[in-house]
């Protein structure tokens, strides 16, 4: 898979990520080690070597999954990680970093991003200033290599900004799902900041695995998604059905249609999680389908008839 340069850095990523915070367990049923563990591995021998985890992903469990995964080629995959909200404070930062550092067993992390912005999950205030401040802090010592945030607006992207290189941008972001093209996007073109989209394929509801009956374990954290529920599920059957054709001209799977579609916007990178080996070796084999412009702009119509009924509240779930 061809890489592609990770904002203005000198860090090199593949289009398709792989997601890991299902590996964490929490919010998750039905998850295995064992089964992670052989997710990661197979998504690197399909040629995913870029990992998305966060210390808040089952504690630090996902990191150490990651780790027991992949310690063996270490210098030939980019890991990247998050601090969360609750730790943005000058020495709360470099504290978590090291932590995720132990947890990866690794000494530098290629993509350190701030998960969540301040205040967020009533977590205190901490100006981006301070934070940004630990932030390069770190990147000077060469313990991280690039900074990231996610779930930040274009407001709070410019903010940080101000304080330090931004090379990536990690939004809830797919063909259900594209609130960002509005806010951020722009920004991120004009000042080359990469776009890593999470929930590229909206949860699952992408692959079209889901009927239109389907309801989720309470545990699971996609029973609060907003795109499972009501008129926006059936609109999201409807438009599964109108992809199905296309999919089918090029003989592959709705989520690698939706994944192809993602990666072919400005700037844009797709993170997809798997829980199976075989889910993340699929994943990776999007980066091979090609759509013409013509195609993309007939899954973009599609797409809005989802999109076109959300309002511009970026959050996925109804927590």
């Amino acid at each position: 898979m061809e890489k592609r340069r990770l904002g203005t850095s000198d860090v090199q990523i593949t289009p398709i990520l792989m997601g890991t915070w299902q590996a964490g367990k929490k919010m998750w049923v039905g998850i295995e080690d064992a089964d992670s563990i052989k997710a990661i591995k197979g998504a690197f021998e399909a040629g995913i070597t870029t990992f998305d985890t966060a210390e808040v992903y089952g504690e630090g469990h996902s990191e150490q999954i990651v780790a027991e995964a992949l310690s063996d080629v270490r210098d030939r995959v980019e890991y990247a990680t998050k601090v969360f909200a609750n730790h943005l404070k000058y020495d709360l930062v470099i504290e978590a970093c090291d932590r995720s550092l132990k947890n990866l067993k690794t000494d530098y992390i290629d993509l350190y991003q701030i998960h969540w912005p301040s205040g967020s999950f009533h977590s205190e205030n901490v100006p981006i200033e301070e934070t940004m401040k630990a932030l390069n802090h770190l990147k000077e010592q060469g313990k991280i290599r690039a900074i990231g945030v996610s779930n930040f607006s274009g407001t709070q992207l410019q903010e940080a900004s101000k304080y330090g290189r931004i090379d990536s941008l990690q939004p809830p972001y797919s063909l259900f799902w594209r609130q960002v093209e509005k806010d951020a996007m722009p920004y991120c073109v004009e000042n080359n900041i990469s776009i890593i989209a999470y929930s590229p394929l909206a949860q699952g509801l992408l692959t079209g695995k889901f009927g239109a009956d389907h309801k989720f374990d309470p545990q699971d954290n996609r029973a609060k998604n907003k795109l499972f529920q009501g008129e926006n599920y059936q609109r999201a059957q409807q438009a599964l059905d109108k992809l199905r054709a296309i999919a089918l001209r090029h003989n592959c799977t709705l989520a690698q249609l939706a994944l192809s579609w993602l990666i072919s916007q400005p700037q844009a990178n797709a993170i997809a999680g798997a829980r199976h080996s075989s889910q993340a070796i699929a994943n990776a084999k999007a980066a091979d389908v090609k759509l013409s412009e013509d195609e993309l702009q007939e899954i973009d119509a599609i797409g809005r008839i989802v999109t076109d009924r959300l309002d511009d509240n970026s959050l996925m779930w109804n927590w």
